[in-house]
């Protein structure tokens, strides 16, 4: 598909794709069990709209880590709770201002499994990578966080169990709970509400893609049969006359399994750039999980670095018309020379509506890590009725609006590509290689990365190297 440059790329994402994913002191904090020996945090709160009804819930919040080992944020959940308006009603979040940067904080809703006079719903504040991790004593700082109904229609907050009026200033509040890595450390949550995470061991069943990658060649006829492409057609993205080359797609033995090659070479020129490709011949996967390992590469395996490459793991469906509604992408995109008017390593995640290629419009939300990703990465998306996350070795990297949901089923996607020629214009050779490890897709279930991991391990444990019980589009 065609990939423009950055500013045109996330123009009308920024103006349209607003960052949106959607008590009393003698309340003692929860011992809970520690993720690990000296991890602990506290949660600060104020309101920032304290009146019984509002356009929108202003929950300030800061968290401070009360342990004495660093906390990595992305390891941190904070729970605020609420009732709805309605049965119906639905919410929007969003962050004002933050000094670990709004696009570092995300925000998820949930319902409760049991409901109470004071809490039906909540909101999961976390964090990406990016956010990085706090020194024992330190403190997030100021995080101005608030949602709204999605019809912005006033809505109560005085009947919210996490809500106080007479909060204005910043102090500890029970009535926001934290979790660290999975382990509830601070908070009182409503009655019969402790948060817990999902079980590591995965759900029994599912309709399931797996993959080991277990061929001998491109030309493998096993590929075919279970169900891939290796592209060889011309066209988008990437330089404009460069070819596609299966000859480019390899297999080999790595760390005791399997692994699919990906080589994109140059020497410069169009006539010389050789990009490559791996996707599935069906378009039937739609919500679920899905997870790859990956190896990115910064640098070249021969030849000058510097090329504007395109390292990708994604799901993705046709564009019907211009602007048409019911196209869907979710993309892993590494670019470790820059591009898109980035000037280095950069590893974006997103999520998209729709697009308009000429004159370029795009609808989409992302996430992004500016920083070295090299070497291997367990990489999981997962998308229900209500959210979009993409997790990086088992942390949470960024969630997405239900506004980016999918309507139709989709491919699942491999390819590494030149953006253009602009970043290494010598005409010496050079090669660049983007590896995975296995591939796998559960239709309907979203899995934790553990349970993701459980899974890939039973099935090199029974010896299973490829199963597709996934229902034909």
């Amino acid at each position: 598909m065609h990939r423009p440059t950055a500013p045109r790329r996330w123009r009308v994402a920024a103006a349209a794709a607003v960052a949106m994913a959607t008590g009393t002191t003698g309340l003692a904090a929860l011992t809970g069990t520690a993720s690990a020996a000296g991890e602990a945090v506290t949660v600060q709160y104020r309101t920032g709209a304290g009146s019984a009804t509002a356009d929108q819930s202003e929950p300030w919040l800061k968290v401070r880590n009360t342990g004495t080992v660093p906390v990595q944020l992305s390891t941190v959940k904070v729970r605020y709770y609420f009732k709805a308006d309605s049965a119906g009603a639905a919410y929007r979040f969003a962050c004002s201002w933050a000094v670990k940067g709004c696009a570092h904080i995300t925000g998820t809703f949930g319902t409760l499994a049991r409901p109470t006079a004071t809490a039906d719903r909540y909101l999961d504040i976390g964090f990406t990578a990016g956010a990085g991790s706090l020194a024992p004593g330190a403190d997030t700082g100021d995080m101005q966080l608030r949602f709204h109904r999605t019809d912005w229609q006033p809505l109560t907050q005085s009947d919210d169990y996490s809500f106080s009026a007479s909060r204005t200033t910043y102090a500890d509040w029970p009535k926001v709970t934290a979790q660290v890595a999975g382990s509830t450390v601070w908070g009182t949550a409503p009655e019969g509400n402790d948060p817990t995470d999902p079980p590591t061991d995965p759900p029994a069943g599912g309709q399931s893609l797996f993959d080991d990658f277990d061929y001998t060649s491109s030309g493998d006829p096993r590929i075919s049969a279970n169900g891939w492409s290796v592209r060889s057609n011309s066209g988008g993205p990437g330089v404009p006359g460069a070819t596609w080359a299966p000859e480019n797609v390899t297999f080999a033995a790595s760390g005791g399994n399997s692994v699919m090659n990906l080589r994109t070479s140059t020497a410069g020129t169009a006539g010389s750039t050789k990009h490559t490709e791996v996707l599935t011949k069906a378009t039937k996967f739609r919500n679920g999980t899905y997870a790859a390992r990956v190896r990115f590469s910064d640098a070249p395996v021969s030849g000058p670095d510097g090329d504007h490459v395109v390292q990708t793991f994604f799901t993705i469906n046709d564009l019907k018309a211009p602007m048409a509604d019911d196209y869907a992408e979710y993309d892993f995109e590494y670019l470790p020379n820059g591009g898109w008017g980035e000037p280095a390593n950069i590893l974006y995640t997103t999520s998209w509506e729709t697009y308009n290629p000429d004159p370029w419009q795009a609808v989409n939300q992302h996430t992004e890590s500016r920083q070295s990703h090299a070497g291997w990465h367990d990489l999981v998306l997962t998308i229900d009725n209500s959210a979009i996350k993409y997790y990086v070795d088992g942390q949470l990297f960024g969630t997405h609006d239900a506004a980016y949901l999918p309507e139709r089923p989709m491919s699942i996607n491999f390819n590494q590509w030149l953006i253009d020629l602009a970043g290494q214009t010598s005409t010496t050779p050079r090669a660049y290689d983007e590896q995975i490890d296995y591939v796998l897709h559960v239709k309907d279930q979203v899995l934790t990365p553990a349970q993701v991991g459980a899974k890939i391990s039973a099935y090199r444990s029974a010896g299973t190297t490829f199963e597709d019980t996934v229902p034909g589009s």
